[in-house]
């Protein structure tokens, strides 16, 4: 039987920085929900979801330039570590 072939992988890497803005984006909707659940004012809860969005935001773009970043210094190294040593948990 052969092997699987390297270029096609049956279970891609899911997409973290995805799922973390994804997350984001839900509680940007949630928390002023909750708030005006819990008697808060239109405006306090529209405030809330305007800094967290623009948080979210924020974060996603960071979040994306740094897996660039990354992904530019493992092609730069060949993928591998440059010690002789790794790190144990």
């Amino acid at each position: 039987m052969p092997g699987p072939r390297p270029g096609s992988d049956p279970h891609p890497a899911p997409d973290a920085v995805g799922e973390v803005i994804g997350w984001a984006a839900f509680s940007c909707v949630l928390v002023p929900v909750v708030l005006l659940w819990y008697g808060a004012s239109l405006a306090g809860a529209a405030g809330t979801a305007l800094g967290l969005t623009a948080v979210t935001a924020v974060c996603r773009v960071l979040l994306r330039r740094s897996e660039r970043c990354a992904a530019r210094c493992a092609a730069q190294r060949g993928g591998r570590h440059t010690r002789g040593q790794t790190p144990v948990d």
